[in-house]
This record gives structure tokens, C-alpha cells and sequence, in this order.
């Protein structure tokens, strides 16, 4: 099998040195293409050129081919069975016009909540849309979704067996929609050090929870890659998961990312059907659900209750099932199969 993975125009690189969550896991997809046996071609100029020899990279993008060109040429002598691209691009006309003439499959993962398709962007058997949970499913109902938990990888965070942990940490980007603020009063209220990773996206909403965000309980670490990054999870007694009540969570990299670490997870969610749910069972997290009309100090002692039931898992067996559930071959061998 003949495999495309396509970048897009963007900020990060392919795949990206810490935070981006397409550009992870377009690269996953290659690197669960790779091992499953098939062949790949890195398509587009985004991909890191510091790869190794091992990878191929062609730097054409579809919707930049002119339909008599030398590169569209190039493209359909290739041979492709499957091209795995953004979930914006099955829509693009420029994009689509190409793909129409290579006569493969198309894969591609809902990242967004909002983002408008085509009517006709997907057929459910030759171009496929995939999503994480059931709020996504029923969101895009009318594009034949498939259910498949999405999984993320960034370069060098294979990482060593787990630990049991200290501490509790929270990682993604520090902003009003991931509601940081809750985890971290959660972790005041049990009188525990809790570690905040990830990039600052809207200092005004730093400032509104200045008090909490520089408590003495708290550790700035900002953003991380590779080993650094796998072992802030892994290092954690409990990963905390929090988002705001109105935000609809679409892909979420960050449960893969603790379960194969080997952490658990304490999740506040304002809804049933959530990423939450899909991701995590009995032995690997706890999910608390709370009304969205529910206070911020009510919410964080909800998710403060779920962190001491989630202390008691064991990080050994969380890793097991984390690196199943979230497994770079599986998920391809998933994306890369017509549905029966």
C-alpha cells in the first residue's frame, strides 16, 4: 500500500516540536503507516527535513497543482491507495479537484467542532471522516462519521515503563476554553503541587486568575517536546483534564498521551459523550459529569473528589491499556480499512 500524508500551510512544523494537534497526528498516521509495512510519502513542503533517510518526502501539495502540470502528473503516476490529509481539505475545491483524478481513498480525523464540510465531502467507504466521540459523531452525522479515538505523537516520546508518580499536572494551551484555572483550585483544595505545561494562548485570562495561576502549589513549566514532555506525564501521580463549559473538545491528544505514560486521568466534563468518556474506562481514569449551570468552586471540588478516586490506579496496568488503546499501528490499520 502506497500511503500520502499530507501537511498543510501553518505556524508548526510537520511533525511540530511541542504543541499542534493536526500536524501530531498526521505524523502518527505516518509513523502507524510505516510500521504496519506500507509505503509513505510525506506530501508538501511543512515536513521537517531532518527526518532521516527512511522517509520520503515529496514537496507537492494538491491543491497547488495545476491539472496539466509536471506535479500532477507526478502525483497520479505515483500510484496511490490511501491520502490522509487535514479534515479541512476533503472540502477545498483546488484540494479535491487533484484527488478526483488519483482515483484512492481519503482519510481524515474532525479536529474542529465547527468546521462546515461539503455535503458531498464524504461517502463513508472511499472518503472517510472519522471522529473521537460520540458529540462528534452525532455533530457530523450527516457525513457518515466513523468512531476511532484519534492518537498523537510527536518525535522522540516512545517513552520508558511508568512510574507511580507524584504530584498532579496539567498540560495543553493555557486559555479561557481549557479552563486551567479549575484544576488548579482542585489541586489547592487537597493541598497538592500541581505542574501547568503547555503554552500561554491568552494572558488577559491569566490575568482574570492571577491569584490561582501563582499560587505557591503551582509549577510553570511551559511548553515541552519529546522526552521532556512524555516524562511531565509520566512523572504525575494523577493527569488533570479540564475544559470550559461551552467548549466542545473534538480530538483530544492529551488522554493517549497520559495513558501511555502510564497516568491516570481525573476528567471534569459538563456534558455525557464527551472525549472523556470515549477515551477513558474504570481502570484507566475517573469522568466526573457536572451541570454547566454549576459554579467554578463547586466544579473544582467535583473534579478535587475525582482526583483522590483516580490516586488508587495502578500506573503499570493504565500503561498497558494506554499503549493498546493508543497505538500508532492500530490507528492507521483502522484509518486505511473500508468499514464492512
Amino acid at each position: 500500500m502506497l500511503v500520502g500524508v499530507c501537511d498543510f500551510p501553518g505556524s508548526y512544523a510537520f511533525p511540530p516540536a511541542g504543541y499542534g494537534g493536526i500536524e501530531r497526528w498526521l505524523w502518527t498516521v505516518a509513523v502507524g503507516a510505516r510500521a504496519a509495512g506500507a509505503d509513505v510519502h510525506l506530501l508538501g513542503p511543512g515536513w521537517r527535513r531532518d527526518l532521516g533517510p527512511e522517509w520520503t518526502r515529496k514537496p507537492i501539495r494538491l491543491e497547488d497543482a495545476a491539472p496539466r502540470s509536471t506535479e500532477a502528473r507526478e502525483l497520479r503516476s505515483a500510484g496511490y491507495d490511501l491520502l490522509v490529509v487535514g479534515h479541512e481539505y476533503p472540502t477545498l475545491p483546488a484540494w479535491r479537484r487533484t484527488r478526483e483524478k488519483l482515483d484512492c481513498d481519503v482519510a481524515t480525523f474532525q479536529h474542529a467542532p465547527d468546521f462546515q464540510h461539503a455535503a458531498d465531502a464524504f461517502d463513508g467507504t472511499h472518503t472517510r471522516l472519522y471522529c473521537y466521540s460520540p458529540e462528534m459523531i452525532e455533530r457530523y452525522a450527516a457525513h457518515r462519521p466513523i468512531a476511532e479515538l484519534a492518537v498523537h505523537l510527536g518525535l522522540n516520546e516512545a517513552g520508558p515503563p511508568s512510574a507511580p508518580g507524584r504530584d498532579l499536572v496539567w498540560l495543553g494551551r493555557i486559555d479561557e476554553q481549557k479552563a486551567p484555572h479549575l484544576a488548579v483550585r482542585a489541586a489547592q483544595l487537597l493541598r497538592r503541587r500541581i505542574r501547568l505545561v503547555g503554552p500561554v494562548f491568552d494572558a488577559d485570562y491569566v490575568k482574570r486568575h492571577e491569584k490561582l495561576f501563582t499560587a505557591d502549589h503551582v509549577e510553570w513549566v511551559g511548553e515541552v517536546g519529546g522526552h521532556v514532555k512524555t516524562a511531565a506525564f509520566r512523572e504525575a501521580a494523577v493527569f488533570v483534564y479540564t475544559y470550559a463549559r461551552t467548549y466542545v473538545e473534538a480530538g483530544a491528544a492529551v488522554f493517549g498521551e497520559s495513558l501511555r505514560a502510564g497516568t491516570p486521568v481525573a476528567a471534569l466534563t459538563w456534558r455525557k459523550g464527551t472525549c472523556a468518556e470515549a477515551a477513558l474506562c474504570d481502570r484507566t481514569g475517573t469522568t466526573t459529569v457536572l451541570s454547566p449551570e454549576e459554579d467554578d468552586e463547586t466544579a473544582a471540588r467535583a473534579l478535587a473528589a475525582a482526583i483522590t478516586r483516580t490516586d488508587d490506579l495502578d500506573h503499570a496496568e493504565v500503561q498497558a491499556i494506554g499503549q493498546h488503546r493508543f497505538d500508532a499501528q492500530r490507528h492507521f490499520e483502522t484509518l486505511s480499512s473500508q468499514p464492512c
